[in-house]
């Protein structure tokens, strides 16, 4: 951990003020250095009203304070890096508005069944050789059935023993199952909310918000760790991006990975015409998660293919620092491997290594100073 004694440029009166009622207890503030108790910026009783006055800042004044706090707790220049592979694509019963993978619209998808287990450990090879040091697997399921798991169950430990981190999205889960996925060395699972719970009726209703608040106890209850976030130009106001937030940073523990997309508008889907969101708006998202949730990686997901490197940068400064990379997530276009290590290059950015195995960190430790 670093030191939180960061020494800073000259800190602007004006946001040392502002700053002061979202923290407990700061040590230090003063305007030449902002020095801030790591373990108090940790906090689960962040209010709605923080928020929006977080999110309402000058956006310069919202990145210094992001990005100072980013530094905090991460190499600012390493970003993690993670693939996605769609694993049972399309028919899906729920009806998600923005999603091409729905039975209740016609997007044109190819369907495809469960994706061989050798097939996927295929690409799960090829995705490491890439950088990636996380492989997740989403099926277009409402949940797994019975006959599912053992397929996902065998997947797990086989990415495993390539020595990469594993993710999943099945869709809800019940509390055995996230036991047996947690046995077989699961180790994140995705569920995001998508939006605040104020809006959701307007996005999905198959599912309720609740629904997704089980399933992620359930997961954080097995042990696994949590991976949420949600989407932002839903044709949503600036009050549902602030109500995600609130939603994120109040759990009982701060989701381990917070994915921020963008929506990718497909046509066939009820928002295929949705009014596009300023990327400013999806950047303010950012920076925000980065401050109420300094711990959590935060992941550049869905969208960035239409982003200029300009932006991504401003995303980067906001305190992203997780991505995934390739050509597709699960049926959308993704920026590719090519582009990604370009972007990497023009900015100065390096990929996360792997996170050390228990034997290994042991093996450190036994090491004479």
């Amino acid at each position: 951990m670093k030191s939180s004694a960061y020494k800073l440029a000259p800190f602007p009166r004006i946001l040392i003020e502002k700053a002061k009622p979202f923290f407990k207890k700061p040590r230090i503030i003063s305007a030449f250095f902002f020095n801030i108790d790591v373990e108090t910026m940790i906090r689960n009783d962040w209010t709605r009203d923080e928020i929006q006055a977080l999110y309402d800042q000058p956006l310069m004044d919202l990145l210094f304070q992001a990005q100072q706090i980013h530094r905090e707790h991460f190499d600012a220049n390493t970003v993690q890096v993670s693939t996605l592979l769609s694993i049972k694509t399309g028919r899906c019963p729920e009806d998600c508005k923005y999603c091409s993978q729905s039975a209740h619209y016609d997007t044109d998808l190819e369907i495809e069944k469960r994706v061989e287990v050798q097939k996927a450990i295929a690409e799960a090879k090829q995705a490491k050789e890439s950088g990636s040091t996380r492989f997740c697997m989403g099926a277009a399921w409402r949940n797994p059935h019975e006959r599912d798991m053992p397929y996902v169950l065998e997947l797990i430990q086989e990415v495993k023993k390539l020595g990469m981190e594993t993710c999943m999205t099945l869709g809800m889960l019940n509390a055995s199952q996230a036991e047996r996925l947690k046995d077989a060395g699961l180790d994140y699972y995705n569920h995001n909310l998508d939006t605040s719970r104020e809006y959701y009726a307007n996005v999905i209703s198959t599912r309720t918000f609740d629904d997704r608040l089980n399933t992620l106890d359930h997961v954080r209850s097995a042990g696994i760790n949590v991976c949420s976030g949600g989407i932002v130009g839903l044709g949503e106001g600036k009050q549902d991006r602030v109500g995600l937030l609130f939603e994120l940073a109040t759990m009982p523990i701060h989701p381990e990975s917070v994915p921020i997309n963008m929506l990718v508008p497909i046509e066939g889907t009820p928002l295929a015409d949705v009014e596009k969101l300023d990327v400013i708006d999806w950047i303010r998202t950012i920076a925000v998660a980065r401050i109420i949730m300094p711990k959590s990686y935060i992941r550049l997901s869905a969208g960035r293919e239409s982003l200029s490197d300009s932006d991504q940068a401003l995303a980067f400064m906001a305190g992203a620092n997780s991505l995934f990379s390739g050509d597709k997530l699960l049926t959308a276009p993704n920026s590719g491997e090519g582009k990604d290590k370009a972007l990497f290059a023009k900015l100065g950015l390096k990929a996360e290594a792997p996170k050390k195995t228990g034997r290994e960190l042991a093996m450190d430790a036994m090491q004479p100073a």
